[in-house]
């Protein structure tokens, strides 16, 4: 059997050989050190880069120290005191708010700068982007698109050094990733039916939330190819 991409998903919980160091050895035919390890190696030489190297050593130790201990808050300070950053941006949906009142409040306290920008701002009009009334969640009523790019903009022009997401859109996210030129974490995924914990939707995909499943849905999960050998594509 041969691979053409990377599939990580459908690893055997009894294998995970990468986080033991072997998945040279060990890892099935389509881990990615048997797929592609010639992207690995470019990916590996990237590191090289000084701020990428720094942000790799510094998330390792956020992560050890703070295993099981510190919130993400307290991450998001950790990191960002080890890394030297003195200001902070905040992009957040017009609705996290009072979160991001709080958020800031609890950044300044530990000595950083903030600036703090909402989706909504700069007025445009859905119907700009070509999004007719009937469209709107209140037909009949202005509503302004989500304004992502805007708030990257605003970020970078005002010295952010590293950037936090509370609550944007999908797709609204990917376009303040996108234009964003500080290194961006999320601190609020949103997800309105969930209380904003969309890993919930995974975990009772099988019960309260079959209706992700599409048309396709196996009937029993999908056989685990074998692993492959060293050196092998499968």
């Amino acid at each position: 059997m041969s691979y053409a991409d990377p599939a990580c998903a459908y690893c055997p919980s009894t294998v995970r050989a990468c986080r033991k160091g072997e998945a040279e050895d060990r890892g099935p035919g389509f881990c990615p050190s048997k797929v592609d390890p010639a992207t690995q190696d470019i990916a590996h030489a990237l590191y090289d880069d000084p701020e990428t190297r720094k942000i790799a050593q510094q998330s390792a130790l956020v992560e050890s120290e703070g295993y099981c201990k510190w919130t993400r808050v307290e991450e998001i300070v950790q990191f960002s005191k080890r890394m030297g950053y003195k200001k902070i941006g905040i992009a957040n949906c017009i609705s996290f708010v009072d979160h991001a009142y709080t958020l800031t409040g609890i950044l300044e306290s530990h000595g950083f700068q903030v600036v703090s920008v909402a989706c909504k701002n700069g007025n445009i009009p859905k119907e700009e982007m070509g999004i007719a009334d009937s469209q709107k969640i209140h037909p009949g009523h202005f509503e302004g698109i989500c304004n992502p790019v805007s708030q990257a903009e605003l970020l970078n022009a005002h010295g952010c050094e590293f950037n936090v997401v509370m609550g944007l859109c999908i797709g609204h996210d990917s376009l303040l990733f996108k234009y964003a030129k500080a290194p961006t974490t999320v601190l609020v995924a949103k997800d309105r039916v969930l209380g904003h914990n969309p890993v919930a939707a995974l975990n009772l995909a099988d019960s309260y939330y079959s209706r992700l499943w599409g048309p396709d849905k196996p009937a029993k999960p999908p056989k685990l190819p074998p692993a492959g050998r060293k050196g092998s594509k499968g």
